[in-house]
């Protein structure tokens, strides 16, 4: 531990939390709204392959995550018409969305594997990142960091705040209610899951386009079911989204920085600690009290208008 920089280690972990936190944050907005989409995953990987191939061939990373963002929300919107309208099981295409992200993803990436993405500049704001210590933990990062920050922020206002949230609050609490209050149901559900496919795919094009930067089959390598755990580890709230998403990324920062000291832990135990801390967390939120997880009671239900 002592060969380990602090400072660059907590830096590390804002920048490790960054695709975490933004799938996270897509998927409670899903479920908040009374659908389970288990193919964040799949959405993830989709967004950082299309993100990756624009930011490349254009050289921008800016259109880069534009277009991960578009690709999330379509290939979730795939998952919205087949659950909303031809009222498939939601466990069940969640999972199919997976696999057919990653399918899709291995294709369209064989001839991208191995090449670099265009760089993603850090902003350096004035005053703020010349502070010692503070200014170089928390002001010197790219734009995305600060873009998954406002966003937590935003979800959170729009949720407690706005008509519009409290809606679709309404419909992930009673779908049948908010219909016969004359709200379209699975419209406001469309638009959750669509949202909530645009910041998976923001989350994967960060992978591809800044953490590594780089496109490599695969490349999630599980982020997607960390995201999925997060949401009921946070207990469907933004700023616990937050807390736990910086968690889970300091468990995976800090077992890399363990295995470059040259730690006497086994490295493939450090490298599954920050999956045997997902299990951990799931078996503790599994012994809690029936109701204590606070999820969403349409959580998982197919809606009918005629019921």
């Amino acid at each position: 531990m002592g060969s380990i920089d602090p400072l660059v280690l907590l830096a590390a972990i804002m920048m490790a939390s960054t695709p975490i936190l933004l799938a996270a944050l897509g998927e409670m907005v899903v479920e908040r709204a009374g659908v389970l989409n288990l193919g964040v995953e799949g959405m993830m990987i989709t967004g950082a392959i299309v993100g990756f191939v624009a930011a490349y061939e254009s050289g921008s990373p800016t259109l880069g995550f534009v277009t991960a963002a578009l690709g999330g929300a379509l290939i979730s919107l795939l998952f919205g018409v087949l659950t909303q309208f031809l009222m498939s099981n939601q466990v069940a295409t969640g999972l199919a969305l997976t696999l057919f992200g990653l399918g899709l993803s291995s294709l369209i990436g064989q001839s991208y594997s191995g090449l670099r993405a265009p760089l993603t500049p850090d902003l350096h704001i004035p005053v703020l990142s010349d502070l010692p210590v503070v200014g170089r933990v928390l002001f010197q990062h790219d734009a995305m960091v600060y873009v998954a920050l406002a966003l937590v922020v935003g979800v959170w206002a729009f949720l407690k705040f706005t008509r519009a949230g409290l809606i679709l609050r309404a419909v992930g609490e009673s779908h049948d209610a908010a219909h016969a209050l004359g709200y379209r149901v699975k419209l406001v559900r469309l638009c959750a899951i669509a949202f909530g496919g645009a910041l998976a795919g923001l989350g994967g094009a960060y992978l591809s386009l800044v953490r590594v930067p780089s496109w490599t089959d695969g490349m999630t390598a599980g982020a997607g079911w960390i995201a999925l755990a997060l949401v009921v580890f946070a207990s469907w709230k933004a700023f616990r989204v937050l807390a736990g998403a910086y968690l889970f990324g300091g468990i995976s920062v800090l077992q890399l920085n363990l295995q470059a000291a040259g730690s006497k832990v086994p490295a493939d135990l450090l490298s599954m600690s920050p999956f045997l801390a997902t299990i951990l967390v799931l078996v503790i939120i599994s012994a809690r009290k029936k109701g204590a997880t606070a999820a969403p009671a349409m959580l998982g239900r197919v809606f009918h208008a005629s019921q």
